[in-house]
């Protein structure tokens, strides 16, 4: 005979029994191998999905090197560029990736990379940015399962190679026009596919100039938490955090700013960065008998520490580091467990002086950083980047 049970705080978990001599599939077992069915249905899934996007660029990059070819080797002009996405529009009439300005890009985009499938930089270019060798020294899997950064050995030199299939082709050729550098490239790329960026958000990201602001934070990490896990810990904050998406009324403090991060959650822990997951707004605190509320209290899944973060809608002072130490000292003693490491606090203000931030910082046992936050500027600079409405032409994705 077989029957479901329910069990208290858990679903339906189906079992086995017999008359004569039951036999249960407990809960644990079952969960366990039912997540290990979806596991494996998602990947395969996505696996799918990077097969396709693996072909298409494939193709693309074929193409391009075709018409570089008959460029180079028969002077070809652009008249017969422009009459072949005339015929392919033809042979097919549903695909609007065979457009001239299309075939150009796959022309651009098999010219800066003639390793395809791979984009390769030489290593001592790439360890002229700190942030590129943090990366490198991490080397962490993507959530696609796959090593965004190896080093090989090619003519005596040594190289980093990243796979160029980690992004869609609509970041590629977002990315191509916007970066010149290809170690810079490297890094985007990488970054876009581990933290799963979309190409709009890519885009505000190469705007802001991410890759300078990343780890810039002022913080107290090297003094504050062991050499092995400090670099790490920088480079999951930047310096300045640009809160754009939450629109552009006049938020005047930081009760009203907390609102509307928390009211596009998504987009905060898009731009707060991998690995941070939201905790709660307001956290409520009691402390010998008074009552405390965090700002915005979150958990680091990496670092497995929780990360205080204070908002001031005014300019740094030196009296903010004391509160923002009272309230790391007390996440500690009534929420941290035993397996989570010591937590971390992040002020965020309007503007800073860094100077004053690190006589603040200086002789605070507990790890904080300061950061600015902006709001209005990104979306003027985006604005400035992006293409007129009348001029966009779609591409495939």
């Amino acid at each position: 005979m077989t029957k479901n049970v329910k069990y208290a705080n858990s679903e339906p978990v189906p079992q086995i029994a017999t008359e004569s001599s039951p036999q249960y599939i407990s809960p644990q077992d079952y969960q366990q191998w039912r997540n290990q069915i979806v596991s494996l249905i998602e990947q395969a899934k996505l696996q799918a999905v990077l097969n396709v996007n693996k072909e298409l660029l494939a193709l693309y990059w074929q193409i391009g090197k075709d018409i570089l070819q008959k460029q180079e080797t028969l002077g070809w002009g652009a008249q017969v560029v422009e009459q072949l996405a005339k015929d392919l529009s033809v042979s097919f009439p549903d695909d609007r990736g065979f457009s001239a300005r299309n075939l150009w890009n796959m022309k651009r985009f098999a010219t800066d990379y003639p390793d395809f499938p791979f984009l390769q930089v030489p290593l001592a270019d790439f360890n002229q940015y700190e942030i590129l060798q943090v990366a490198l020294a991490e080397n962490p899997e993507t959530c696609t399962g796959q090593i965004p950064l190896t080093i090989i050995e090619k003519n005596g030199e040594q190289f980093v190679q990243v796979q160029l299939a980690q992004i869609t082709w609509y970041h590629h050729i977002t990315l191509i026009p916007k970066i010149k550098s290809l170690v810079e490239r490297a890094f985007y790329i990488t970054e876009t596919a581990r933290q799963g960026w979309s190409r709009d958000v890519m885009l505000a990201n190469i705007t802001t100039d991410y890759i300078h602001t990343k780890g810039n934070a002022v913080t107290n990490f090297t003094s504050t938490i062991p050499p092995a896990h400090s670099d790490f810990a920088r480079y999951a904050f930047k310096d300045p955090y640009c809160f754009g998406f939450i629109g552009t009324l006049s938020l005047k403090n930081e009760f009203e700013i907390e609102k509307k991060l928390t009211e596009h959650v998504t987009d905060f822990l898009m731009e707060m960065g991998r690995g941070f997951a939201f905790v709660g707004r307001q956290y409520h605190l009691m402390v010998d008998g008074d009552d405390y509320y965090i700002d915005l209290l979150m958990y680091h899944l990496q670092m497995h520490r929780y990360v205080v973060i204070e908002l001031k809608a005014v300019e740094f002072i030196p009296e903010f580091v004391s509160k923002l130490n009272f309230y790391i000292s007390a996440v500690d003693e009534y929420i941290k467990t035993s397996q989570d490491n010591p937590t971390i606090g992040l002020l965020l203000c309007s503007n800073k002086s860094n100077e004053k931030v690190r006589f603040s910082l200086r002789g605070f046992s507990q790890p904080m950083g300061v950061a600015e936050y902006e709001i209005k500027k990104i979306i003027e600079d985006i604005q400035d980047v992006l293409p007129d409405i009348n001029n966009i032409e779609i591409d495939d994705e």
